[in-house]
C-alpha cells in the first residue's frame, strides 16, 4: 500500500501524532528541506530549529537536527519551547537559510506539525512548499534517511543550543511604547493557554510595572483538553477572571504565541476583526507612518473603513499569513492582519505575532484611558458599524462529498439577497450581496470543517446570514 502523501497546508505540514505525524516522516520532510536549501546554495548559512509545548515537540526537533547535521548543515536549536514569531526574528537576526518550527499552532492537542520558514523569515510561499512537498514525497518511497547521533552533531560543532528570549524582547521594547503602560500601572490578566508565551508576554508586562495575573502558565501538552486557540469559548476562564477582578485588560496568546485574544473590562470578548481595526486606527494616529494595510480575504472590511479614514491603500490577500508577510518584506504595508488573530507591523517580522499584538493593545488602553468597548463605539461612530462572525461547520464521512459538491456550485442568492459579485481563490469563494454584506465559505486545510464567514451592518442581519449560510452548507 502506497504511503499517504505529505501535504503542506496554509501554514505548514500538520498531522495526528503517531498516525500521520511520525518520526520517520519528520526525518523525510527535514531531508527534503535540507535538499531544498542545498539546491538554493544556502547550506552554509545554517538553519534555526524551534518547537512548541506539544507532545514530543522537542524530540521531533532533535530528530530534525540529526538529519540536518548529517547533511553538514549547522543548526541553531532553541534551548526551550519558543514562540513562532521569535523563530522568524532569529532567522532574520542570524541570517540563516531558514527555520524549522515544530508546532500545530491552535490545532487540537493530538496534532503536531512542521512549519518551514525560508531566509526572509515569513511562512513559506507556495513555490517553496511545492518544492519541499515534491522532494518529501519522492523520499517516501525510499525511506532511508541518514542522521547522526545528537552527541556527535554537538561534538562536530554542527548544533548550537541558543536562548532567544532576551534579543526578541529587547527588540519589542523598541517597537512598543512602554511609557504610557508604565505610567498607567495597568492591571492585566494574562491567559497563556499552556503554550510558548510564558516568560515572554507576562515577563515583559511585569518589567513595565504592570500588575500581572497569569492563568494556564504551565506547560500542558493536552492544553487542558481543548485546542489552544484564543477564541471566545476557550477564554471563558479569562473572561470570568476579568469579571471578578478589577483589571484594565485581558490578554491571551495561542499555543505558539502567534495569535492573540483580547478580553475587555467586565469580561467582554473583543474579536480579532474588531481589534485589528482598533489597532490600525491607533497606529495611524500615533505613529505617523505612511504605507498600506493588508488583510486576508476572510478578514473584516472594518479594516478597509479605517484605512479609508486615514487615506491608506488596502491589499486583500489569500488565507495564510505568508501573503501578508510577503507584502511587508516588499515594503508595501505598515500593518497586516487576519481574522484568525494574526498581526504584524512595519519594521517587524513578516509573521504573525500574538505577543506584539497584546502589547500594542496594552499600550492603546494605557494611552487612551478608555475601555476597548468605548474605543470601539467611538470607531463605529466615525466609520460606520460593520459586524462579523465565523462558524466552523463540522464535516463527517457521510456528508463530506455532498458539502464539497455544493460549495463548488456558484451561489446566486442567499437569504433572499442577490449575489452582486464574487471572488474565488484557492481558499474558497467570497460572495458580495446586494445590501453590501458578504459571506465566504472555505474548507480548512488542516481540520474536517467548513469555515463560514459572514459580515453585515447589524446584529440582526448578521444572525440571519449565519443561519442561512449554515443551512446552505449542510443542504438543509
Amino acid at each position: 500500500m502506497a504511503p499517504v502523501k505529505i501535504k503542506f497546508g496554509t501554514s505548514g505540514w500538520r498531522g495526528v501524532i503517531a498516525d500521520d505525524f511520525t518520526f520517520d516522516r519528520v526525518r523525510i520532510v527535514t531531508q527534503a528541506i535540507a535538499d531544498h536549501i542545498t539546491a538554493q546554495g544556502l547550506k552554509e548559512k545554517g538553519v534555526f530549529v524551534g518547537y512548541d509545548t506539544r507532545f514530543l515537540s522537542e524530540r521531533f526537533a532533535v530528530e530534525a537536527v540529526k538529519v540536518l547535521a548529517a547533511n553538514g548543515i549547522h543548526c541553531y536549536l532553541s534551548n526551550r519551547d519558543v514562540p513562532t514569531p521569535v523563530i522568524s526574528f532569529e532567522i532574520i537576526r542570524r541570517k540563516t537559510a531558514g527555520g524549522i518550527n515544530f508546532t500545530a499552532s491552535h490545532n487540537p492537542p493530538e496534532y503536531n506539525g512542521l512549519k518551514f520558514s525560508p531566509a526572509w523569515g515569513g511562512p513559506a510561499l507556495p513555490e517553496t512548499t511545492t518544492d519541499v512537498e515534491a522532494r518529501a514525497n519522492a523520499l517516501l518511497e525510499k525511506n532511508s534517511i541518514i542522521g547522526i547521533p545528537f552527541t556527535e552533531a554537538k561534538e562536530k560543532g554542527l548544533v548550537e543550543e541558543v536562548d532567544c528570549r532576551k534579543a526578541y524582547l529587547d527588540d519589542l521594547r523598541k517597537k512598543v511604547d512602554f511609557d504610557p503602560i508604565r505610567k498607567a500601572k495597568l492591571k492585566v490578566a494574562v491567559d497563556l493557554l499552556y503554550g510558548t508565551g510564558r516568560d515572554y508576554l507576562d515577563a515583559v508586562l511585569r518589567d513595565a510595572g504592570c500588575g500581572v495575573t497569569v492563568i494556564h502558565g504551565q506547560r500542558d501538552a493536552l492544553f487542558g483538553g481543548r485546542s489552544p486557540e484564543p477564541s471566545e469559548e476557550n477564554l471563558a476562564e479569562l473572561s470570568s477572571l476579568m469579571k471578578k477582578g478589577r483589571f484594565d485588560v485581558g490578554l491571551a496568546v495561542d499555543g505558539d504565541a502567534d495569535r492573540f485574544g483580547i478580553v475587555d473590562t467586565g469580561g467582554t470578548f473583543i474579536n480579532a476583526n474588531q481589534m485589528l481595526a482598533l489597532l490600525l486606527d491607533y497606529l495611524c494616529r500615533t505613529r505617523g507612518w505612511s504605507g498600506g494595510a493588508a488583510r486576508s480575504i476572510a478578514t473584516s472590511h472594518l479594516v478597509d473603513a479605517v484605512a479609508k479614514k486615514h487615506g491608506i491603500e488596502v491589499y486583500e490577500t489569500g488565507v495564510g499569513f505568508k501573503y501578508i508577510g510577503d507584502l511587508l518584506v516588499q515594503g508595501k504595508i505598515i500593518f497586516g492582519g487576519e481574522e484568525s488573530g494574526g498581526l504584524t507591523i512595519k519594521d517587524h517580522v513578516p509573521e504573525k505575532d500574538g505577543v506584539l499584538a497584546c502589547l500594542l493593545t496594552a499600550e492603546m488602553v494605557a494611552r487612551e484611558k478608555k475601555s476597548l468597548k468605548d474605543l470601539l463605539k467611538r470607531l463605529y461612530k466615525e466609520v460606520g458599524m460593520i459586524l462579523n462572525h465565523r462558524v466552523n461547520i463540522g464535516l463527517t464521512e457521510s456528508n463530506r462529498a455532498a458539502v464539497h459538491a455544493r460549495l463548488n456550485q456558484p451561489l446566486t442568492e442567499l437569504d433572499g439577497l442577490r449575489v452582486k459579485g464574487k471572488k474565488t481563490t484557492a481558499d474558497g469563494t467570497k460572495y458580495m450581496l446586494e445590501d453590501d454584506s458578504w459571506v465566504l465559505m472555505r474548507t480548512s486545510g488542516t481540520e474536517p470543517v467548513v469555515r463560514f464567514y459572514a459580515e453585515a451592518g447589524s446584529e440582526a442581519r448578521l444572525r440571519e446570514l449565519v443561519d442561512a449560510g449554515v443551512k446552505y452548507v449542510l443542504g438543509q
